[in-house]
């Protein structure tokens, strides 16, 4: 059974289509890549997907449940978390507080699990001995990081990443993919990403959006020798 399905999802501006018909299917615990040229439609797709942008017609379900009509924080109330393509941390607090912020959002009051949950999350996300550090002082890479760990933070079963590596150093993307696959065992992940190398060697499974449409689907290797993937997306790159 899928986690995260859509049937028939479409979005429609003033008589613009961006996202037409789309039927999409995420098993648990995979790493799924959603790519496409600019205008494709990624961005509305997910903003559907996660209750911040109202679908013109069709459905999404999580977990076999109906949540077309359900609002983003109750989206994220059944497990879903979603980092933006901007660094949306607390810039004026430390890292150990913009983590407890967002493990408070699950656990609650209980200061022990809270406690336990920010040493965990920033183990992972390798911002240990950043605790004490001002969000806003620390470099960009290290902000996505954070941002990341706030998603953990809350456990999610889905976990929507949109545009992680942007703006991030070589040598943090390395360690951003390797961060990547180490939660697959934890959760589910969406990857929107137009870094095909961090695509390539991240994803188990690839969805091609194009001009609002489902263009392919399949393994990295049977996307990459896709001649209409190449010729709309992969060319281009």
């Amino acid at each position: 059974m899928s986690l995260l399905s859509t049937k028939g999802l479409s979005k429609n501006y003033a008589g613009l289509q961006a996202v037409n018909s789309v039927d999409f299917d995420l098993p648990e615990g995979q790493i799924r890549a959603l790519i496409g040229p600019n205008g494709a439609g990624k961005t509305t797709f997910v903003g559907m997907l996660s209750g911040r942008i109202e679908s013109s017609q069709g459905q999404v379900y999580f977990d076999g449940t109906d949540i077309t009509g359900m609002p983003a924080h109750r989206r994220m109330g059944l497990g879903m978390a979603y980092t933006f393509q901007i660094t949306s941390i607390f810039s004026k607090l430390s890292v150990h507080e913009n983590v407890a912020l967002a493990a408070r959002r699950v656990i609650g009051g209980n200061n022990s699990q809270v406690r336990l949950r920010i040493k965990e999350v920033l183990n992972k996300v390798h911002l240990v001995d950043r605790a004490d550090q001002i969000a806003g002082d620390l470099s960009y890479g290290h902000q996505r990081l954070l941002e990341i760990g706030m998603g953990l933070a809350q456990s999610p079963r889905l976990f929507i990443l949109d545009e992680p590596t942007q703006g991030l150093a070589e040598n943090e993307i390395d360690d951003f993919i390797l961060l990547i696959q180490a939660l697959s065992a934890e959760t589910t992940v969406l990857l929107i990403e137009h870094n095909m190398d961090v695509v390539m060697r991240t994803a188990n499974y690839i969805t091609v959006l194009n001009f609002g449409e489902t263009l392919a689907e399949g393994t990295p290797n049977e996307i990459r020798a896709n001649q209409e993937v190449q010729a709309a997306y992969l060319g281009k790159n």
